[in-house]
């Protein structure tokens, strides 16, 4: 057996040994989160060597304390999660039973971590693991050997290998542990790989949460002020260099207020990097020469197909790639087919509210939509004829740290959620318990039908929920001959 086999045997054990009470599970979540304060420095400090330049800044705001306020809100939360529901009983039940559904832990949860964001896609989801009382095994990414190193000492100081065990780049083939039998699954990363993930689960039945990003629209409503959805489309395209899931990957603007609109993107950019990108601290790398290559290769193919490239500073090498805005899409671009994840901005334009909605609607399922716009009429028409994993409103991808609602995609940009109750919901399994009360009696129900006051009982519950047999199909009603019609 390998060792992933031997470590999952061993959680599965543990799980099945020792349950998991709601102050165990506090504890746990209490011991991480000192964890994660102690080490945010560390961490920030080897992922910026991961990258070849990552602000510290980001990565404390985005990774550290991002993972905090999930964490915080479920040690808040995690004892109402817990309690009990009680339903209400079909009303031949009524009475002295009682019905409820409890959330008992799934077992050993599996999650699959990207590059971009090693932390905050580890350990936000391991919170919800622990919250729903299951142990973890943990896949990093291969990029980032350096951060992958912090996250492991970190939990490894706090759980033991049968509650979190921690695997990274030296996993030569990640289908090993994809393959594996858990109880669920966690992956984030792109729709190609998220496809071989799924298939690797369907072999041992593992359900799957799958968080695959996509091309997030930012839509600039007629109504809306230009400059001020320029200044927030940039600052979420700058953010770690759009190496985001939710960053936004287009805009679409009127038509006639593009040339204001790219004007506006290049000041904003100028004002977050006065001095340029290259040698700058506070703007963050792309994670290495191939992501870097693939992105040049996105500008190329806009330029060679007519589009027009506008730079927002200065770039001849190396990979801190400022934003680049390409104007005149066409949707045979690369930029109009792929999702982006890196510093490109594509402008679609459009002639009428209608035609933006439309073009929308018709993309496959983004994982995140922003609309830029005050007039409620818009903003309910855009809600209702689009699909998206979440929404933000006149900002970028603030739904996502806000820690009490669900995170994740639709269609294909996944599906499944994490973070909030539901994602509680996500790794529990949600247990109906009927109890019949000793004096209630079921046995009206039993055979044979129609003898005596037991009959009486079963024509009464029977006929209140069914409907009249045709008598020209024949057969009988419960137990009763049915005339066949001539007509």
């Amino acid at each position: 057996m390998s060792r992933l086999t031997d470590i999952l045997a061993l959680q599965k054990r543990a799980a099945r040994s020792a349950p998991s009470t709601v102050a165990a599970r506090i504890g746990k979540l209490r011991a991480l989160r000192t964890q994660l304060e102690r080490y945010q420095d560390v961490f920030a400090d080897a992922v910026s060597a991961d990258f070849g330049g990552r602000p510290h800044f980001e990565s404390r705001l985005i990774e550290v304390i991002g993972t905090l306020w999930v964490l915080d809100h479920a040690r808040r939360n995690v004892r109402q999660w817990m309690k009990p529901e009680r339903r209400s009983p079909q009303a031949l039940f009524a009475g002295p039973n009682s019905l409820k559904v409890t959330y008992q832990p799934k077992g050993v949860v599996g999650i699959v971590a990207p590059w971009n964001m090693p932390l905050y896609l580890s350990i936000g989801p391991l919170v919800t693991a622990l919250a729903a009382g299951n142990r973890a095994m943990i896949k990093l990414p291969e990029d980032t050997p350096r951060a992958n190193a912090v996250i492991k000492q970190l939990l490894s100081e706090s759980f033991p290998e049968d509650e979190v065990a921690v695997f990274g780049e030296e996993l030569l083939d990640p289908s090993e542990f994809t393959a594996l039998p858990f109880d669920h699954m966690i992956f984030t990363g792109s729709p190609r790989v998220g496809r071989i993930v799924m298939a690797d689960a369907a072999k041992n039945l593992v359900p799957v949460t799958l968080e695959l990003g996509g091309k997030s629209p930012a839509i600039v409503a007629p109504d809306y002020d230009v400059d001020d959805a320029a200044l927030r489309i940039t600052h979420g395209k700058a953010a770690m260099s759009g190496q985001i899931c939710v960053a936004p990957d287009y805009a679409l603007v009127p038509e006639a207020k593009v040339p204001q609109f790219v004007a506006q993107v290049q000041a904003s950019f100028q004002r977050f990097f006065p001095d340029g990108t290259e040698g700058r601290e506070e703007y963050c790398s792309l994670i290495n020469d191939r992501h870097t290559d693939r992105i040049r290769a996105m500008l190329e193919d806009a330029r060679e197909k007519g589009g027009t490239v506008t730079p927002c500073a200065p770039w001849e090498s190396g990979n801190r790639v400022p934003l680049h805005i390409v104007t005149g899409v066409t949707p045979d671009m690369q930029v109009a087919r792929e999702e982006v994840f890196g510093p490109i901005l594509p402008v679609v334009s459009y002639q009428n509210f209608d035609e933006a909605v439309a073009f929308v609607a018709d993309q496959p399922s983004p994982l995140a939509l922003y609309l830029f716009s005050t007039d409620s009429a818009s903003r309910d028409r855009v809600l209702a004829e689009t699909r998206s994993g979440g929404v933000t409103i006149n900002d970028w991808g603030w739904h996502v740290v806000n820690a009490a609602v669900p995170f994740g995609g639709v269609g294909n940009s996944g599906f499944g959620s994490y973070h909030g109750v539901e994602g509680f919901r996500e790794l529990s399994n949600p247990r109906p318990i009927f109890t019949r009360a000793t004096i209630f009696p079921t046995q009206m129900m039993y055979p044979p039908l129609n003898k005596g006051p037991r009959g009486l009982f079963q024509r009464f519950w029977l006929n209140r929920y069914s409907k009249q047999p045709d008598a020209r199909l024949g057969g009988t009603r419960y137990g009763e001959p049915l005339e066949r019609s001539d007509d």
